[in-house]
């Protein structure tokens, strides 16, 4: 069966078993603060699980694509090396929410691995819980006479509570799963060894499929209690299954990975199978094509922020390997996305519907990287080879932070090159280098969160489309502490408030009773749940309350939500139909719009946007809203849709004259309202993404006022000048002719500051050493030392110790040969530059560093003239 067979056929299975096949959920995950990429299966059915989402269908199935590079699942490093770790990787399963339970997963299980796809039976080996005493739980015996039915006593292994006990988090649902297992060894290997033996050790005898059996909930002080409706969460490796059906020992030896390993190695000249390191490569850029592509589908762009950060590692390890082992030194791994289109499209649609960005931001990303690839490598290698010149097998974590500040060397690609060369890194003093930036894969803050208050049974409803305000009940709260601030979390039964979601920002507002106001700070959605942020809880939380929103805010907000709206269809009218949404921020005093296009806006191009936007509100077009309809129907009126978000079967549509979208948001009533419109700035973010940062109503006024105020300012700057452009024409001119003077002026100076330098060196050990000190610009500093050094090319240093408006710079120039007698610039004032409380670098020769303390201007001087001795 090829892939494609394998993956259709487990969906026809279980849809004729009663389940719903529901599309894959994005591999970039929007609106949920606790993961930034889809890891697992039950990623989209975390609400469901949780209870704050009805069911609506009690069975399902599915294949889901998903991405583990960072965090607790973690498989970077193995990818390529083995056979069966992927960064990104498809999971089919099989869900029950409160339907079936452990007999049927067992028999379902079991009959499609062995009648459906006619796995050998006697390969087979399944695992089940062993029990933890410390949770009060003995071995999972229901699960293991299941399995009795099906395979002998010595082919069912008990697991402990790592591998055999499915946790969602420190809190939540939980429960015994059971591993089934496949034995790909030769048949003359099984026959000297038991494959039972194997199980978890060798990965040979591999996992493919994970039965999780939800039944506890873990609270928060760890102890377990029995879920009112139990979960049954499968989890089968696409990839994994492909090898054994297929009868491979490696995953990248099937149809999953081939033709991508084939195009790989037609485009770099190389013969997959022949040299070990080129197949670790090969593999290596197989694999992360596939998740850099999806993740580009999905709408996460290569960045240095987050999930933007996690790709662009990927990426440029990709490069990296292409780069060294494949002799590939202009970007090429672009041209594979045909390759992986024709592959995977028909199960994944939209790698075909952005293929243009996807090739282009690919292709950008690889030219951009492989600019510093090769200098940020040479100067790797001199920093290996200086640090083992020092009997050490460590490099500094400034040296690694070098190559991460000033040639986007990710740690983990340092690290990388480092174990090939049998090193390491300090990571502690990498860390104290970035010590103001944020940890990009985890929240930088912890947060002790207490557990769920019930006041009350319910559901809680958002009518905040029709109401401003509303009688409401808590249905529960819970207290949350994060560093010196307590915060409160409170689930209402009805509420009016928008929680933060698609961009737009919560609401604000009060809950009001008889004795009190509390103040609502923000609307936050987490789990499906609405939740009220607020820093006091109301002294009665069973009282009833009216909460009420604050509407001067809400009603900005509105207005630039639906600007948003009106500026997505100018964008389109006037640039093109390419241009699609790729992001966007709602708040009362601005508005961010991300879209794709693959220039910047000429003045021209966005006072047309302006315009068309100003002209759509003169109109006062009222808003046409469509709740719960059909996706569907909702596609058939020309609503669009946004790639990498998960739509329902039923969904809202907004509509303003010819703008039609999908969206959950709160719109004004009429583009009227919104007054007047501004764009006031226009930006790159990505390869082939755009940023339009823009105001409406009275953020706008506030703006003209503002730009009023700086031309009267200007004016009077200018004498009242009548033409205040021909007054600032003069004025540059004159200003142009004025800097040529002092530049003549200061050339002349550096001419009489040298001859006094040179009249004034110093020999030490037979070298010359000129020293500059004083207040000097570093561009007078630089002029000198290269003067100094064409009229002394030999056994000749010049130091510089200057500073200008105390920051304090040193400089050291030396001669070639000094250099080749092993002496490096670089490394010198990099340690000097300490005394200043500094750092820097540069060439052998030339090396310069930047620093905070004038002070130990003198003591680092000393330390120069101490290693040139």
């Amino acid at each position: 069966m090829t892939s494609k067979e394998i993956r259709n056929s487990f969906k026809e299975f279980f849809r004729s078993k009663g389940h719903q096949i529901v599309s894959s959920a994005p591999m970039v995950i929007k609106d949920d603060p606790t993961l930034m990429f889809t890891n697992a299966g039950m990623n989209q059915f975390k609400d469901i699980i949780l209870g704050n989402t009805p069911i609506k269908y009690p069975r399902v199935a599915d294949s889901q694509k998903c991405l583990r590079v960072s965090g607790k699942h973690n498989d970077l490093e193995e990818v390529g090396h083995d056979t069966y770790h992927h960064t990104m990787f498809e999971m089919l399963g099989n869900w029950s929410f409160g339907d079936y339970f452990k007999e049927e997963a067992i028999a379902w299980a079991w009959e499609y691995l062995t009648d459906v796809l006619k796995l050998d039976k006697e390969r087979l080996y399944v695992t089940v819980f062993e029990g933890a005493p410390e949770d009060g739980l003995s071995r999972d015996d229901e699960a293991a006479d299941f399995w009795l039915q099906y395979l002998p006593k010595e082919r069912i292994i008990n697991g402990n509570k790592k591998d055999n006990f499915w946790e969602m988090g420190d809190t939540g649902p939980c429960g015994p799963c059971s591993e089934i297992h496949i034995d790909i060894r030769s048949d003359e290997e099984r026959a000297k060894v038991d494959g039972a033996t194997l199980v978890n050790i060798d990965p040979d005898v591999i996992e493919i499929w994970n039965l999780v059996f939800m039944q506890f909930n873990r609270k928060a002080d760890k102890s377990l209690e029995e879920l009112p409706a139990k979960v049954i969460d499968t989890g089968m490796g696409f990839e994994r299954l492909c090898m054994a059906v297929q009868g491979k020992t490696s995953n990248y030896d099937t149809d999953v990975f081939q033709p991508l390993i084939k195009a790989i190695g037609e485009l770099t000249n190389s013969t997959y199978g022949k040299d070990v390191k080129k197949d670790i490569a090969m593999r290596v850029i197989a694999d992360h094509i596939r998740t850099i592509a999806f993740s580009i589908a999905d709408g996460q762009l290569p960045s240095n922020a987050k999930a933007g950060y996690v790709i662009r590692r990927i990426l440029r390890r990709a490069v990296r390997y292409g780069y060294t082992f494949l002799d590939q030194h202009k970007a090429f791994m672009y041209k594979l996305i045909p390759t992986l289109i024709e592959s995977m499209s028909e199960a994944y649609p939209e790698l075909y519907q952005q293929k243009t960005l996807i090739i282009r931001d690919i292709q950008e990303e690889e030219e951009s990287f492989l600019r510093t690839l090769d200098t940020g490598i040479k100067l790797l290698d001199r920093q290996i080879a200086e640090t083992r010149a020092n009997n050490s097998t460590v490099l500094k974590g400034l040296d690694a932070f070098t190559l991460y500040d000033t040639y986007g060397f990710p740690l983990d690609l340092t690290e990388l090159i480092l174990r090939e060369n049998n090193m390491s890194v300090d990571e502690e003093g990498f860390k104290a280098e970035m010590q103001k930036q944020k940890d990009r894969a985890r929240n930088a803050a912890a947060v002790e969160t207490g557990d769920w208050i019930i006041i009350r049974e319910g559901e809680p409803e958002f009518i905040g489309y029709d109401y401003t305000q509303c009688e409401a009940e808590i249905l529960r709260y819970r207290q949350i502490k994060q560093k010196n601030n307590e915060f409160y979390q409170i689930v209402l039964d009805r509420t009016p408030f928008y929680s933060e979601m698609g961009g737009q920002v919560g609401d604000t507002g009060w809950l009001i009773d008889d004795d009190e106001t509390i103040e609502i700070i923000d609307t936050k959605r987490e789990n499906n749940l609405a939740e009220h942020i607020t820093k006091k809880l109301p002294k009665d939380v069973t009282a009833h309350f009216v909460a009420r929103i604050n509407t001067e805010r809400r009603t900005a907000v509105e207005c630039n939500h639906t600007a948003t709206h009106l500026l997505h269809e100018g964008l389109r009218e006037i640039l093109g139909t390419h241009v699609e949404q790729k992001g966007s921020f709602v708040s009362p005093a601005i508005l961010r719009f991300d879209f794709s296009h693959f220039q910047k806006l000429t003045d021209e191009e966005i006072r047309k946007v302006e315009r068309f936007v100003t002209s759509k509100i003169r109109e006062n077009i009222a808003l046409k809203e469509a709740r719960n309809i059909p996706i569907s129907e909702a596609q058939a009126m020309g609503a669009m849709a946004l790639f990498g978000e998960k739509y329902g079967e039923e969904v809202r549509v907004i509509r303003f004259g010819d703008s039609v979208e999908l969206c959950g948001g709160t719109h004004i009533s009429s583009t009227g309202r919104i007054g007047s419109f501004r764009i006031i700035n226009e930006s790159s973010i990505a390869a082939g993404i755009r940023r339009i940062e823009a105001i409406t109503g009275e953020a706008c006024e506030e703006y003209f006022y503002a730009q009023q105020d700086i031309i009267t300012e200007l004016k009077a700057l200018m004498h009242n000048a009548p033409n205040l452009t021909q007054a600032f024409q003069k004025f540059f001119s004159e200003s142009t002719e004025m800097r040529k003077r002092i530049e003549e002026f200061m050339k002349e100076k550096a001419v009489q500051v040298k001859e006094s330098i040179i009249k004034s060196r110093q020999i030490v050990n037979g070298i010359e050493i000129f020293t500059l000190r004083g207040h000097f610009p570093a561009e007078i500093v630089k002029d000198i030392a290269f003067q100094i050094r064409g009229q002394f090319p030999e056994h000749a240093a010049f130091i510089g110790a200057t500073d200008i408006d105390n920051k304090p710079n040193l400089t050291l120039m030396l001669s070639d040969d000094l250099v080749e007698h092993g002496l490096n610039a670089s490394v010198i004032v990099r340690e000097a530059a300490k005394n200043i409380q500094g750092g820097g670098g540069g060439q052998p020769h030339f090396a310069t560093a930047g620093g905070k303390n004038s002070d130990g201007l003198a003591k680092a001087v000393d330390e120069i003239l101490e290693k040139l001795k």
